[in-house]
């Protein structure tokens, strides 16, 4: 019998997906990592609003996240009364080939949820169009300034 040669791994369904897009403001982010059976981590690196973080880098890791096809959902964990919830759609953008800026968009309707101190829940949805980070740009949080 012959030894077998190490095979790379076969891709994960989805995985060309996995990577940065932006967020809702300039120098705002989110990671997408699209793992095992359709199961996405990552986190959304945010500006605080609030008074007590205004201006400050805030990440918010996702509390699920899923990726059926190229259906598309994550809630994140709460931070300082404030979650985001994604449900939408990975689709082809403007860039030309794979590693292009905008190459894949994350298409859909963004929540924003925020609980205040009397632990009333409000939310406020827009649709959203979220853009691929070319390939080699991983800014980092002492470049976004």
């Amino acid at each position: 019998m012959v030894a077998q040669q190490e095979k790379a791994p076969t891709p994960v369904a989805g995985s060309e997906y996995s990577g940065m897009y932006s967020f809702m403001r300039d120098g705002e982010f989110v990671q997408v990592t699209v793992e095992d059976q359709g199961r996405v981590s990552g986190f959304v690196s945010r500006y605080g609003d609030l008074e007590s973080d205004r201006g400050a880098f805030l990440d918010q890791f996702f509390k699920q996240g899923k990726l059926e096809g190229n259906k598309l959902t994550f809630t994140t964990e709460t931070v300082h009364g404030i979650w985001f919830e994604f449900r939408g759609s990975v689709e082809r953008g403007e860039g030309k080939k794979a590693g292009d800026e905008a190459y894949y968009l994350l298409k859909g309707t963004l929540t924003e949820y925020s609980t205040d101190d009397a632990k009333k829940t409000s939310s406020h949805s827009r649709e959203v169009a979220l853009k691929s980070f070319p390939q080699d740009v991983n800014p980092t949080h002492a470049e976004r300034k």
